[in-house]
């Protein structure tokens, strides 16, 4: 997609990268690890109660995401974790390669980063016991996409540079793919997206950004809210 990404230190040490061609980066310069543990794992992974958990990821990236997720997953003693990540544009190894998040939250674990970048694609792997990745290679607007679905990081690059990636269809799609009591996490804070995520039938809130981020959007998936909308749609 992409013709050039540099790679760039974030204000925690964290690497990125930025895309010259739509002036944008891959993660908060104010700190890449930083961003990616508030709005994921924080925000997203720690509301989760359940010991066994499916995720899906829209736009697996430079793995940052999974990494921390598999990293708390274990820290937290989950008994299994399922997570599922659609990306159209993986990375080259060059670039994986020279990345440092490693080094960064687990140097102790040398290779494990390389591991998950390393799992073909679209068939599910062991990385650990309790921890199963199945990357998707594909459009998220057009991919089959795992049910009953826990937790969703929406992580596509923002509305104004990646349009096509934020639209009413794929908020109604994820919606149908939740498991009730379901979570929707996203850096994004913008209000029609918002809007869109409660057309879908989501419970949206606007809760604190990480650092350099005044906002970010949370949303939950609930039956009962279902039912309430259509009732009122009904109505009207």
């Amino acid at each position: 997609m992409f013709a050039n990404r540099e790679i760039q230190q974030t204000a925690d040490g964290s690497l990125t990268l930025f895309v010259p061609e739509i002036n944008e980066h891959y993660h908060s310069v104010n700190g890449a690890i930083q961003e990616s543990d508030y709005v994921f794992i924080t925000a997203g992974f720690h509301q989760v109660t359940k010991e066994r958990i499916r995720i899906l990821e829209i736009g697996f990236g430079t793995g940052l995401n999974v990494l921390l997720t598999l990293l708390e997953a274990e820290k937290m003693k989950k008994s299994f974790v399922e997570y599922h990540a659609v990306e159209l544009y993986p990375l080259p190894d060059e670039i994986i390669n020279a990345l440092n998040y490693e080094e960064q939250v687990c140097p102790t674990r040398k290779g494990l980063f390389a591991a998950l970048h390393a799992a073909p694609w679209d068939t599910p792997v062991g990385i650990t016991k309790h921890f199963v990745l199945h990357k998707i290679k594909g459009d998220s607007n057009c991919c089959s996409l795992p049910a009953s679905v826990d937790l969703v990081y929406f992580d596509a690059f923002a509305p104004d540079k990646q349009p096509e990636m934020w639209n009413q269809k794929i908020f109604d799609t994820l919606h149908e793919c939740m498991a009730d009591g379901g979570i929707l996490t996203t850096y994004c804070a913008k209000g029609s997206v918002r809007r869109m995520m409660e057309k879908a039938g989501y419970s949206v809130e606007r809760i604190p950004g990480p650092p350099g981020k005044r906002e970010m959007l949370r949303a939950r998936y609930s039956s009962t809210i279902n039912v309430s909308i259509f009732s009122m749609n009904v109505a009207r």
